[in-house]
């Protein structure tokens, strides 16, 4: 049986460890699911370009990657991109969409969070970095002018709440408020006690610590940003895991399962 293949969609970074981080996750991917095509594409900074991708898949499903492992594969969909991405944001709802627009047979997956797995992750990353139940976190993402990226932020922290005591604050590293630096410094106000404090600053302890928790693939341009926000320590991105490819997969089978079956 063919098996439409898996086009794992990153941002893309000038970053040597951030892409070589992104490119362990794509192996990941393919050595999960033996004989799964999974190809290499990006949104922007590199190459190859997912358009271009897109417009060099085989005109025939059928000239797609043999599957051996016997998975889903037989809806009508060729190919599938699965968004490297943490949340729905710009990326995903215009330059994912109207690539797979342009291509009929090809599908977008969801992006790889929200998930309660990264949020376990975060949570694993922070007891890493020696975070206690009386510092402060700030849940950095990297931040989309699309609302609904801040909603899975917003989803995500409250998965990760779930986990710890802390205060959680989600922030951003660029076109969504608050900003990473603005929650780090709202933050220290409440620790002070300041005009900040009061019945919103939740389990905060006076002289705790005020953590950034990067929610990142890896590392790159924000992660650098968020070493210069004025936090006591900041937390390494969620790569490498063995979590992003299993996740990465499940919604490439998710997307295929929502697909009409061929007759």
């Amino acid at each position: 049986m063919n098996s439409p293949i898996l086009i794992a969609c990153a941002h893309g970074t000038s970053n040597a460890q951030g892409a070589a981080e992104v490119n362990a996750l794509r192996d990941a991917i393919a050595a999960l699911r033996p004989g799964l095509d999974v190809r290499e594409a990006y949104v922007d900074v590199q190459q190859p370009d997912l358009v271009d991708v897109v417009a060099g898949l085989p005109a025939d499903p059928a000239a797609a990657a043999p599957q051996t492992g016997g998975e889903p594969g037989a809806a009508g969909a060729s190919a599938v991109v699965v968004p490297l991405l943490l949340s729905v944001g710009y990326h995903v709802k215009v330059d994912i969409a109207k690539a797979v627009k342009s291509r009929p047979g090809t599908v977008a997956a969801a992006p790889l969070g929200p998930d309660p797995r990264l949020a376990a992750l975060l949570d694993q990353r922070l007891r890493e970095a020696g975070v206690t139940d009386n510092d402060a976190i700030v849940l950095a993402a990297a931040g989309s002018s699309n609302a609904n990226a801040a909603l899975s932020v917003e989803e995500l922290a409250g998965q990760l709440r779930d986990l710890r005591s802390n205060r959680i604050v989600p922030a951003y590293g660029a076109s969504a408020k608050p900003s990473v630096p603005e929650a780090v410094a709202m933050l220290r106000e409440e620790a002070a006690g300041g005009a900040g404090a009061g019945e919103s600053a939740g389990g905060v302890s006076v002289g705790g610590r005020v953590v950034v928790a990067s929610y990142l693939l890896a590392p790159g341009f924000f992660h650098d940003q968020l070493a210069k926000a004025g936090a006591d320590l900041v937390t390494e991105p969620l790569l490498p895991s063995p979590v992003l490819a299993e996740i990465a997969l499940e919604r490439y089978d998710a997307a295929l399962a929502a697909q009409p079956v061929k007759s």
